[in-house]
């Protein structure tokens, strides 16, 4: 049992139960559960003798514990449940004494002692659920967590190789333009640049290869997990039903039928009560700590080349007669997708065709026209010429 978030988080899938250590919650959620059981005991001690003073002390520990409940940890049916008793109180003026000490000797023990028996305490290391719970957790993800740390590794190796191949590419191309440079020189360039394309191929090699073992190994993963996980939904669905009973028990003392309005006010109550419902709050609690939250599975992380961002006056000055028109175009295909940061640049998604209606500048730009009909500047390396 906790508090629901007030906002999502903002990057859920990276919050995600199955990455690495995100099981933490459902640990801790035992100790919040324990702290829960304190806190109703303590409320409803409170209640008691609330119910001895009347009208005024009743609604005074009625606004009290509406700010106390909204930090506790309890969470769906559960919470609105507790919620309602605050709401019917202070619709209440009078309540008869006998009320105060049937919550005492009777509720306040059986919370506390049931709370004895289902926490129990392992010597140095908390709640025995809890930290069984996460030992299991742990050996479970250890595996798993190894394997995800060698995959960013060789993605992160893999994306340097084809920053080394642009590179090269960037230095071969301006090489064979220069038409001082020796042929030697150039044929170096174009050794480098064949190097550096293999080292690209095997780094990713070595990447599809790393991600095809986590992806074998994921459902294994997966399934370990979740069996963890339903151990712990399963010891929290008998505390959450424990404690509608002692709702429903609480309900049955501070029901005075003598009075037709109180007896009306109760009557309510009784029906959000019985709305109380495990597999709800249980989903809940799955679909947003547990297997249930989206997650951001590895896979192959395209590289994407830089663009070199223009000098906007630049640009202006030199206006379309430095560079030749292309009479009817060329037609071109995306190789990335691209999203035009200025009103005249194009936007594109990868293997769109389009033409290319003015050669590449200094800066590495060209003009083109999509089929829409937009005409603009797009980056001349995002691009390759469509056969």
């Amino acid at each position: 049992m906790a508090s629901l978030p007030k906002e999502p988080p903002e990057d859920a899938r990276k919050q995600s139960f199955w990455m690495p250590g995100n099981y933490v919650r459902t640990v801790h959620r035992t100790e919040r559960s324990f702290q829960a059981c304190n806190d109703i005991v303590t409320c409803f001690m409170e209640r008691a003798k609330v119910e001895k003073q009347y009208a005024q002390q009743l609604s005074q520990w009625s606004s009290k514990w509406k700010s106390i409940v909204d930090s506790r940890p309890l969470y769906g049916s559960l919470m609105r449940a507790w919620q309602c008793f605050f709401t019917s109180t202070e619709r209440l003026s009078a309540l008869h004494s006998s009320i105060s000490q049937s919550l005492t000797s009777e509720e306040g023990v059986r919370v506390k002692t049931w709370q004895k028996e289902t926490f129990p305490k392992k010597i140095f290391c908390g709640f025995r659920e809890s930290y069984d719970t996460n030992t299991s957790f742990s050996r479970a993800q250890k595996p798993w967590s190894k394997k995800l740390m060698k995959l960013e590794k060789v993605r992160v190796a893999y994306h340097k190789a084809c920053q080394r191949e642009q590179a090269a590419l960037e230095k071969e191309k301006q090489a064979n333009e220069n038409s001082e440079m020796s042929q030697e020189k150039k044929q170096k360039m174009t050794e480098a640049r064949e190097k550096a394309t293999e080292e690209k191929e095997m780094a990713r090699d070595k990447y599809e290869k790393i991600l095809e073992d986590v992806s074998t190994y994921t459902p294994r993963y997966m399934e370990e997990m979740e069996a963890i996980f339903e151990q712990s939904q399963e010891e929290e669905r008998k505390r959450i039903s424990f404690l509608k009973q002692v709702f429903l028990s609480i309900h049955r003392h501070l029901d005075v039928t003598n009075n037709e309005s109180v007896k009306a006010v109760y009557s309510e109550l009784h029906q959000t009560l019985m709305a109380i419902d495990e597999q709800d709050d249980l989903k809940w609690w799955k679909n947003n700590h547990g297997p249930g939250m989206p997650t951001d599975w590895p896979k192959i992380e395209e590289w994407v080349p830089p663009v070199k961002k223009l000098k906007r006056k630049k640009r202006d000055q030199k206006g379309k007669e430095s560079r030749p028109v292309m009479i009817g175009g060329v037609k071109v295909r995306a190789l990335y997708d691209y999203v035009g940061e200025e009103g005249d640049e194009l936007s594109f998604k990868a293997g769109e065709v389009f033409l290319k209606v003015e050669e590449e500048d200094d800066q590495g730009w060209c003009r083109g026209v999509l089929s829409s009909g937009k005409e603009g500047f797009y980056p001349a390396n995002y691009v390759e010429v469509a056969e």
